[in-house]
């Protein structure tokens, strides 16, 4: 039986069974980890609200030896970035990255390097108008980043979508989605 704390972004979460749900978060301490949520989905919890997506919060996390996924058994919101969620439009662009992440980032691997650019782009996102160039600029330091783009190469808008869908195997979901929330 273990309990540790990590801090971590949620980047996509599923309901499980009627008051139970699945976090993939990614954490700095333990790269991209998918754990279960037991009750969060219940009036009274007082969990849900910390676990919602694009939340940075500090988990607690339960890993006993008869548990297939850790448990969260506690958690605390350290940023919410509520600038982002009050913006149509930027809440399709985070959910764009979230997706990049969830697909390109193995599981239970610490990368530092994509945690911190995640959290510095989805700061910027709070502030800024010009999504289209922290987009690019986010596409290539994941890329960079994980070893699938050389830094001295330039990344086309045309050929970010393509390199994507080639190391995902599948269309992007959100890319589809996102022109119709463009201001």
């Amino acid at each position: 039986m273990r309990t540790y704390r990590i801090e971590g972004i949620v980047l996509r979460r599923r309901n499980l069974g009627e008051a139970d749900r699945i976090l993939t978060i990614l954490s700095k301490e333990s790269g991209k980890i998918v754990v279960k949520a037991p009750g969060v989905r219940r009036i009274h919890s007082r969990r849900s609200s910390h676990i919602e997506l694009l939340n940075f919060s500090e988990f607690t996390l339960y890993s006993g030896s008869k548990t297939f996924m850790p448990i969260v058994t506690e958690a605390q919101i350290i940023d919410d970035f509520s600038r982002i969620k009050k913006d149509l439009h930027k809440i399709g662009v985070a959910y764009y990255i979230c997706e990049l992440i969830n697909g390109l980032c193995a599981d239970n691997q610490e990368n530092r390097g994509v945690f911190f650019h995640l959290k510095a782009s989805l700061s910027e996102l709070s502030g800024t108008l010009d999504t289209a160039v922290l987009i690019k600029k986010f596409e290539k330091d994941l890329l960079t980043e994980l070893g699938f783009w050389s830094e001295a190469k330039l990344l086309q808008t045309q050929d970010s979508q393509i390199v994507m869908e080639r190391l995902l195997e599948r269309k992007l979901k959100t890319l589809r989605v996102l022109p119709l929330f463009t201001p």
